[in-house]
């Protein structure tokens, strides 16, 4: 399929294409996909490549895009690929071009930098076709996380649908931080989801399968696709902030040796790790600042001062 521009009332029923999505002021150009059902339904949007460093979402949905078939389709589908290009092609969390985190400056601004222009256009161009949005995540090249969806609790639409997604892990939250896709997602009212994987840079067979299984889910979850949901075995829930930019940081950069892991129970005041110079003197110690559940760890040895390197949340039921 040769991309065309991007315009969805002249995508007819019952066509399956690519698209582009054009950054006015800049060079950036957004991979659009569509596939618009032979009936009319609800739309699914969904996203990934918002950090550049985070391909499984991207697999995702090349897999489940080349398995539609709009002809059996009552609804649709719109996928951007990769929502932020520029990051892609440099393999970061964040742009080269303005050094911004996209994931951070929604509902962007078309007259700002690089950054806020995608934000903007695709909070304006693709967001308000969604009945359901989600965004396709991982912890990238730096990070562990566990496989999980995430959502708010105020939003009692995406509680379902992270029912039906079928993670092992669901996490919601007492509120979504401004600047994300899906806080300007809920800013207009549509019900969001995002997902998290393990990360390290490398697409993992079981994380494809979560999310590719899992979108399927909500296609049929919105009756865009037949057929009933396969049920999935009970989640560990978690609850809390979900923002990683509030972990444990480090004041200066070294070499860290993590002492816990993922979805590992703490107490308050556990070691987590050391921090060591390149000669193995300590540096830095982390302890737990609360009992709970760690569900980020800085995988990459290598640290930076300000970086993330742990994060701590509640498992419900414990």
């Amino acid at each position: 399929m040769t991309p065309i521009p991007f315009d969805w009332n002249s995508i007819q029923p019952g066509e399956k294409l690519a698209a582009s999505l054009a950054i006015p002021g800049t060079e950036i150009v957004l991979p659009v996909l569509a596939a618009r059902g032979i009936k009319p339904g609800k739309t699914l949007v969904v996203s990934a490549g918002v950090h550049g460093d985070e391909p499984e979402g991207i697999q995702t949905i090349f897999d489940i895009f080349r398995a539609l078939d709009p002809q059996h389709m009552s609804g649709s589908v719109i996928a951007v690929t990769v929502a932020n290009p520029p990051a892609f092609w440099n393999n970061s969390r964040t742009s080269p071009l303005d050094g911004a985190n996209l994931a951070r400056v929604f509902p962007g601004n078309p007259n700002g930098s690089p950054t806020e222009a995608i934000a903007y256009q695709f909070d304006q161009r693709i967001l308000p076709l969604a009945d359901l949005y989600i965004d396709l995540h991982s912890a990238g090249v730096k990070w562990q996380m566990p496989t999980l969806i995430g959502y708010c609790e105020q939003e009692p639409a995406a509680a379902l649908a992270a029912e039906v997604f079928g993670a092992e892990v669901i996490w919601q939250h007492p509120a979504i931080a401004p600047g994300r896709t899906v806080s300007a997602a809920h800013a207009r009212g549509i019900p969001s989801l995002y997902c998290e994987a393990r990360g390290s840079g490398r697409i993992h067979a079981d994380d494809l399968d979560v999310y590719y299984n899992g979108l399927r889910r909500l296609l049929q979850h919105l009756h865009i696709l037949e057929g009933a949901h396969t049920p999935t075995p009970k989640p560990i829930r978690l609850r809390g902030d979900g923002n990683i930019d509030k972990g444990i940081e480090a004041k200066q950069p070294g070499f860290l040796t993590p002492m816990v892991d993922i979805l590992q129970h703490v107490e308050q005041g556990q070691p987590l790790g050391i921090l060591q110079d390149l000669w193995g003197r300590t540096l830095e110690e982390f302890f737990a600042p609360c009992s709970g559940v760690v569900v980020l760890i800085h995988a990459l040895p290598m640290v930076q001062p300000g970086e993330p390197l742990f994060l701590i949340t509640d498992r419900i039921g414990e």
